[in-house]
């Protein structure tokens, strides 16, 4: 049974501190867990008794292990790396198993994917040392030249990259070949055409917002909680009832649902890693409202989009299928979640929002990706920037 104990850090944060016994002769094992801010003591404790089961099932199982029992297993793994020969050997060895700490079982799916698929057929069996800048950009060039899309080229790419970097940095080549080795570019095919839309006008989401006044009460209130917010379709998909308080119209992002064919549906943290609380309109209040009586009526449960008929969490993959069908019947074009994310952020920077709280909003680490999604500038937003920067010409020359 673990032992868990409420403690505060030095600059005054609540934490509590989970302790796990592994039985006689072995080190006991502990944990933090850092409830986020605004939750209410109930649900602290919930939560709380999760995070000790998991973790003394993680202790158990051997998932987690003292800083003596791992100094003992990096030892071991690079003992093992020096025995390594070929690509394959090395990433399935000690590049995979190193990543893997570290990512989401998304991101790992998609690592092993393109490893399986691409990378290791082409230089699989090639010996690290002797595998060349020449041979990596053959590789590169034959994705494009099947037809990849340059981004899933770049993936490769980058791929190559960190594992390449981790053998040099472990003394296993003296020399990097991804440094000679170009990153992919756009084949002229793929050139984007200069009125890209990688976002919707504030007036195309109204007419979605109109054409959804038609549609089943759960879709309504997914959608329009979507193009409020701008969240990721998994946060949406993840989002349960002790997260959302209607009375103050906010909701607490603090799991995301995700999907790969090794593990299926399961919930994870956020991407940012963090919890995080955004307002919501009222609008998307009274949905949510309603559709909390529609559910409670054939029995309530803990996810505010579960599937039909069931108190299971909706697959995170039933959004992207039903807005597929959504924009053949109303004519919207290219309509899917990253989109209507794209579009918040579009939105509400055009229209005067700062990039730091529409990053904030958007859970995302850095700033420079908000602002790489604000794509989508439309004629007024144009001229009102090349408004603003007569104007202040203006002001100087008057200030003279």
């Amino acid at each position: 049974m673990p032992s868990i104990k409420e403690m505060t850090t030095k600059d005054g944060k609540r934490f509590y501190k989970i302790r796990v016994s592994r039985g006689r002769g072995k080190s006991y094992l502990s944990t933090r867990w850092y409830p986020p801010e605004g939750w209410s003591r109930k649900a602290i404790e919930r939560e709380l008794a999760r995070q000790a089961a998991e973790f003394e099932r993680q202790a158990q199982a051997g998932e987690v292990v003292s800083r003596e029992e791992q100094a003992e297993i990096d030892r071991q793994q690079a003992v093992e790396a020096a025995k390594i020969k070929t690509l394959k050997q090395y990433g399935e060895g000690v590049f995979m198993p190193t990543k893997a700490v570290t990512m989401s079982e998304n991101g790992r799916t998609a690592y092993q994917g393109m490893l399986d698929h691409w990378i290791y057929p082409a230089l699989g069996e090639l010996k690290l040392p002797d595998i060349t800048a020449a041979e990596i950009s053959a590789l590169l060039l034959s994705m494009q030249a099947a037809g990849k899309a340059q981004g899933t080229c770049v993936k490769a790419y980058a791929i190559l990259n960190s594992l390449f970097k981790m053998a040099y940095l472990a003394d296993l080549i003296d020399r990097n070949p991804m440094d000679k080795v170009e990153r992919p570019k756009p084949r002229k095919d793929e050139m984007k055409k200069p009125a890209e839309a990688e976002s919707y006008t504030a007036a195309e989401l109204k007419y979605i917002l109109d054409c959804l006044q038609g549609e089943p009460l759960k879709w309504r209130a997914y959608m329009s909680l979507l193009i409020d917010t701008g969240l990721r379709r998994g946060e949406a998909c993840g989002l349960k009832w002790e997260c959302v308080d209607l009375d103050a119209g906010r909701i607490t992002i603090a799991g995301n649902l995700c999907y790969t064919p090794a593990k299926g549906v399961y919930l994870d943290t956020p991407k940012s890693g963090k919890a995080r609380t955004v307002d919501i309109a009222p609008r998307v209040v009274e949905l949510l409202r309603q559709l909390r009586q529609e559910q409670a009526a054939g029995g309530l449960s803990h996810y505010v989009f579960s599937r039909d008929r069931s108190p299971e969490p909706m697959h995170p993959q039933t959004p992207t299928r039903y807005m597929k069908d959504f924009a053949k019947r109303y004519g919207v074009a290219d309509l899917h979640p990253h989109k209507l994310r794209h579009s918040f952020a579009s939105v509400a920077i055009t229209n005067g929002a700062d990039v730091a709280s529409v990053s904030e909003k958007l859970g995302h680490a850095d700033k420079s990706t908000t602002l790489r999604m604000y794509t989508h500038a439309d004629e007024d937003s144009i001229k009102r920037a090349g408004d603003i920067f007569r104007e202040a010409l203006t002001k100087a020359a008057g200030e003279r």
